[in-house]
């Protein structure tokens, strides 16, 4: 476990301040930021009409980009979403999203990645505990801890239904993983994560010390958390689905170079190596026209 070494907050208010001062203190302190409502009860309609357009349409399908739930052909996950829908490329180009992102890296970013996160009623797996960036650091060859992560809630998420869980303060440190990570672990991990993840001890010191949150708030709510914040999420068992759009903004002057402690670099689907031009905010609420 090592003290991190790059900043939280970047800003210089070079694009504006984004974000109140108690919003700011919370991000520095506990890593995250959970934001009620930021998306109204039609946009969030059209969100998920479109996610249930996608889940049917990769229902049947082989490709790579879609991830099965460990014990079935559930989808779990589908990536680079943006690719795939007009709605959700427009959501990714929100200012409600890319100003915080901005304002925070203090710099201009671009898509690192983009998913759908089907929980469904009843079947629906764990996520396990894990810090972001020791992936995209180790796997993917990001240099520094200049990204967020905004997940975007398109259900209500209960205390039940197995929400987000963060480790307030665990960005501050640096938790290395044990183990040589395997060839190609990628299709593995997306299913169930084995390697990458921290050891139970050190696990054990970010809860004693931090202790655990659970994002609970109704659809439209979103939480931007920092990249080295350690999370996870417990299985969903009830008839409630928990599904989410998750964004990974990166900060264009900390685009990938070679794995730090992988063969060879993940697939493009999971880490942006070749479009990392700066995303072109765009204002206004979520409209039908943007359904392609």
């Amino acid at each position: 476990m090592l003290e991190r070494q790059d900043p939280v907050l970047y800003a210089e208010d070079r694009y504006g301040v984004a974000l109140r001062p108690t919003q700011i203190e919370n991000y520095l302190r506990n890593g995250f930021l959970v934001v009620e409502n930021l998306f109204n009860d039609e946009e969030v309609k059209l969100l998920n009409d479109e996610l249930n357009r996608l889940r049917t349409e990769h229902k049947s399908g082989k490709a790579e980009s879609t991830i099965r739930e460990p014990d079935s052909d559930i989808v779990r996950s589908i990536f680079r979403v943006h690719k795939q829908s007009g709605l959700f490329h427009r959501l990714a180009c929100d200012t409600r999203l890319v100003d915080v992102a901005r304002y925070l890296l203090d710099d201009e970013v671009y898509l690192h990645q983009t998913r759908l996160n089907y929980k469904p009623a009843y079947f629906g797996k764990e996520f396990y505990w894990h810090s972001d960036f020791e992936t995209w650091h180790a796997e993917d060859g990001m240099p520094r801890m200049r990204a967020l992560s905004v997940s975007i809630s398109l259900t209500d998420n209960t205390e039940h239904n197995g929400p987000l869980m963060l480790i307030p303060g665990s960005h501050q440190s640096f938790v290395s993983c044990a183990g040589e990570t395997p060839d190609n672990h990628f299709r593995q991990s997306l299913r169930r994560q084995e390697y990458g993840v921290p050891d139970p001890a050190s696990l054990r010191r970010l809860v004693e010390s931090g202790g655990i949150q659970s994002v609970r708030g109704s659809a439209g709510s979103a939480v931007f958390f920092d990249c080295n914040t350690m999370h996870g999420s417990n299985s969903n068992i009830t008839p409630l689905p928990r599904t989410n759009a998750f964004l990974v903004y990166n900060s264009v002057s900390n685009q990938l170079v070679t794995p730090f402690a992988a063969k060879k670099a993940r697939p493009g689907f999971l880490a942006e190596r070749k479009e990392c031009s700066p995303i072109v905010a765009v204002s206004g609420r979520l409209r039908a026209s943007h359904v392609t």
